[in-house]
């Protein structure tokens, strides 16, 4: 009975040695992955990387404003005869250098005039990336080009990847669009967090939320969704949650066989992106 009673203690003491060190360790770690948090989520490319002049692009250098007065830079891309206004929204690890051959293919494929433009803290664009500061920055782009184009804001194509998805999502949701096309992206950015780091109370700490779900339910306009069935960073679980939660009967959903998150999709893909939006918001 006496030896029982020394194993429980001795038992007791170690796993109170492991509580006492482990749980400040534990709270450590959690302290410092949230001071890093705007890294991990905007991990802002240097701004030399990509060209900054394509030869081949006939474009024009934009400075405008989002909503606090923060500078933005973006590329007007304009199409000769142009059956859309479209906003293209990039993903959390590129800028609007890294874009030239996807504007180019968005002109030229979908007949569009594009707009191409850095959230805060990205490229040329002045400030600090922050969840209600980068929606606000695709707000002011979507305003930016139906000024120039004499369009509704609701008449303008509101695309994006990954991030970029969740930004678009925002900004149709609260200015409507002519359709919404999104690439890759999550249903929450809290969501994909967990999964990437299940060992941590992700969803209690996150700052930056973007919480999709909850936005495109108020959006109802036509929407193509796109997801790599091999996506490593998103799995393709996370895009379908979103798309299933999009109340508009006017929605099509794309799986893209084997490729992962940053894999460059087919060459039909902005084909049926083209139909998609002939059928749902041509003119």
């Amino acid at each position: 009975m006496a030896k029982q009673s020394f194993h429980r203690k001795r038992l007791t003491g170690c796993l109170w040695q492991i509580v006492r060190v482990g749980l400040p360790t534990y709270v450590l770690i959690i302290l410092i992955m949230m001071f890093i948090e705007t890294w991990l989520v905007y991990p802002m490319p240097p701004r030399h990387r990509g060209d900054w002049e394509p030869s081949q692009l006939e474009r024009e250098d934009i400075l405008f404003e989002s909503a606090d007065g923060t500078r933005l830079f973006g590329w007007y891309v304009p199409h000769q005869n142009p059956r859309y206004g479209l906003v293209y929204c990039h993903g959390n690890g590129e800028h609007v250098a890294d874009n030239a051959k996807v504007v180019a293919s968005l002109r030229d494929e979908l007949q569009a005039s594009v707009f191409i433009f850095d959230y805060r803290g990205y490229g040329k664009s002045e400030g600090r990336p922050y969840e209600a500061g980068v929606v606000a920055d695709g707000e002011a782009a979507q305003k930016w080009l139906a000024d120039r184009m004499e369009l509704e804001t609701d008449q303008i194509v509101m695309m994006g990847r990954s991030l970029g998805g969740a930004v678009a999502v925002a900004s149709a949701s609260k200015l409507g669009a002519r359709a919404l096309v999104v690439e890759s992206s999550f249903a929450r950015m809290t969501d994909t967090a967990q999964q990437l780091y299940p060992w941590l109370p992700v969803r209690f700490v996150m700052r930056n939320r973007y919480d999709s779900i909850a936005r495109i339910g108020q959006y109802d306009g036509p929407l193509f969704q796109s997801h790599g069935t091999n996506d490593e960073i998103i799995p393709i679980t996370h895009g379908r949650e979103l798309f299933q939660a999009a109340p508009t009967e006017a929605k099509k959903f794309l799986e893209l066989h084997g490729l992962g998150h940053n894999n460059v999709p087919p060459p039909t893909y902005r084909a049926q992106i083209a139909k998609f939006l002939d059928e749902h918001s041509g003119n």
